[in-house]
Formats: C-alpha cells, sequence, structure tokens
C-alpha cells in the first residue's frame, strides 16, 4: 500500500482542497479501508462552510464510506481484510471518508452485501440512519400512523417515505412538481408541491411530521401534528426540544453511527425493500465541483464520489 494518500480539507470556511497526506493507520479497535465511494451530504457542504455543526479548521471531509478492509489494528474480531464495509463515521466529529484511505470503529461498520454496489452503500449510511432513527427510535412510528415527510426528493427524504411505508405508515410528502411520479412510487400516499401549496395549511392531523427543512418552516409546521403528536427536526437549528399546543411536541436529532441498524437498512436495500437513489457520482478529483453541485440543492437522491487512485489537480 503506498504510505501517502489524497484527501479532501476544509482549510478554512469555505476554501476545500485536495492534498497529499500520510495515510492513517489503524488504532485499537479500528480498521483502515480503502475507500471505494463516499457520499456527499449537505451536512459537508455547511461543515466546509463554516456553518451548521461546530467545526475547527482545518477540517477532515466526509462522514459516510464503501470501501474494502485493508488492515486491522490490534483487538479487532469483528472484520478481517478483504471485507466490504460501509460506515457513517464519528459523525459529528471528523470524519474523514473524502480521501483514498480512512480508519474506523468497527461498532461503526456493517458489512456490505454483495448485491448492493459501492456507489449505493456510500449513498446509504447517513441518509438512511437519520430517517431510520427518526422515525422507529424518536417517532416510534406504528402501523396506521399518518405521517408527513417534507423535502422527500431528497436524499434523507426518499429513504423516509420507503421506510415510513414499510413501517406501515400513511405518508404524506412535499416535493416540487417535477419529483412528484418519483416520490409516489417510492411509496407517497399523497404528494404536494410544496412550491404552490403551504403544507402548514394543507395538511393536519398527522401523527408525526419529519421536517427535512428547518428554519421557519419548523415553526410553522408545528401545528401540523394531531394534539400529542410531534415533529422531528433533522434540519439543524436550536437543539433544545420545544413544546407547542394540546401537547404537540418538537424534537431536535441528530443522526448516530449504529452499525446494527445500517446492517439492516443495508440489507434492505441489498434486497430492493429501500431503494438508494444515486443522482450523480463524481471523481474524488473533482471533489470541490461535486461540493458546488451538491450546496445549489434540487438533487434527487444523493451525490456520491467515487475513490480510485486520484490524481491531485493541477495548482
Amino acid at each position: 500500500m503506498p504510505e501517502t494518500m489524497t484527501a479532501a480539507v476544509a482549510t478554512s470556511p469555505g476554501e476545500i482542497r485536495l492534498t497529499e497526506v500520510d495515510r492513517p493507520a489503524p488504532w485499537l479497535g479500528e480498521v483502515l479501508v480503502q475507500v471505494r465511494a463516499a457520499g456527499i451530504n449537505p451536512a459537508d457542504c455547511r461543515a466546509a462552510a463554516g456553518r451548521g455543526l461546530p467545526v475547527e479548521h482545518p477540517f477532515p471531509l466526509g462522514w459516510e464510506m464503501a470501501g474494502v478492509v485493508r488492515a486491522v489494528g490490534p483487538m479487532v474480531t469483528r472484520f478481517a481484510p478483504g471485507d466490504e464495509v460501509l460506515g457513517l463515521l464519528r459523525f459529528p466529529r471528523p470524519g474523514g471518508c473524502h480521501a483514498e484511505f480512512v480508519t474506523a470503529p468497527t461498532r461503526q461498520l456493517a458489512l456490505r452485501p454483495a448485491a448492493l454496489s459501492p456507489e449505493a452503500a456510500a449513498a446509504l449510511p447517513l441518509a438512511g440512519l437519520t430517517a431510520w432513527q427518526a422515525l422507529t427510535e424518536v417517532a416510534r412510528v406504528e402501523a396506521g400512523q399518518r405521517v408527513l415527510v417534507t423535502a422527500a426528493g431528497g436524499g434523507v427524504g426518499h429513504l423516509a417515505v420507503r421506510l415510513a411505508r414499510r413501517l406501515g405508515a400513511t405518508v404524506i410528502a412535499t416535493a416540487s412538481e417535477g419529483k412528484h411520479a418519483l416520490v409516489r412510487g417510492w411509496g407517497a400516499d399523497e404528494v404536494i408541491d410544496h412550491t404552490r401549496k403551504d403544507p402548514a395549511t394543507e395538511v393536519a392531523d398527522v401523527d408525526v411530521v419529519l421536517d427535512l427543512l428547518g428554519g421557519r418552516e419548523t415553526e410553522r409546521l408545528l401545528g401540523t401534528p394531531r394534539p400529542g403528536g410531534v415533529l422531528v427536526r433533522v434540519a439543524g437549528g436550536d437543539p433544545a426540544p420545544f413544546a407547542g399546543a394540546d401537547g404537540r411536541r418538537g424534537v431536535p436529532m441528530l443522526v448516530e453511527p449504529d452499525h446494527a441498524a445500517l446492517a439492516e437498512l443495508a440489507s434492505l436495500a441489498a434486497g430492493g425493500e429501500v431503494e438508494v437513489l444515486v443522482e450523480r457520482t463524481w471523481p474524488l478529483a473533482e471533489l470541490p465541483a461535486a461540493y458546488a453541485a451538491v450546496e445549489a440543492g434540487h438533487a434527487v437522491g444523493k451525490t456520491v464520489l467515487t475513490v480510485d487512485a486520484c490524481e491531485l489537480p493541477a495548482g
């Protein structure tokens, strides 16, 4: 293996560089993974720009990836060299997945099923675990409940619609008109064009609101759940829980690495029960352009970096 590697680092807010650094070595309970593909999320863009999560620059970029184990550290029993894995690493601390190699705690990895491509696997951890934890652990969605998913065409939203339907919920989703057919195909019972209609006035008497937009949207949607219902906010903002009228409550959440849930999600995706939609792939060498595309928004599903032997851009 090479002694150095290419890695993406936010050197200062808004400044992203691909640089050559020493290849890391796995520590106690860690493995060294050669990255095959890595997902890009809005959280990555915010971290690179110095917004959202409190980060210190220089900041190694990337939190999710799929790859192959190349070496194991001391006291590792779960994996061996050659194992294909995927993972959400160290979130919200630096993950360093936008690189040719990364070290990973073994309890933050799951085996990649052969039926799941590296690109789809790399797109799954952060968005999939966010949707899973929000619906099953925070909101505790049950069959027969009504669930509103905002921004249903995005990275978290497209997986949340599938998972909510799998849990037996009736799903109302918001998306721009051009995404309606896709969102219905994922299982939404009703789709609202949020550019023309206000979900806060169009939707009522739902048990759960999954708020993927944040900002002013959160305050307006807090009246949407039925009395005693819950709004789960995953789009950042004030981390304190908040309460509305008639027992309605809002719960902010932050996704956490979870190897058991990730293994279940990977199995569902490999079996076709959950579709991981990758809109576009970019080579690691074009990472700044890929970040700009994600920052611009309007993507359907996820954007993924493919990682081969990377040549640093000139200059």
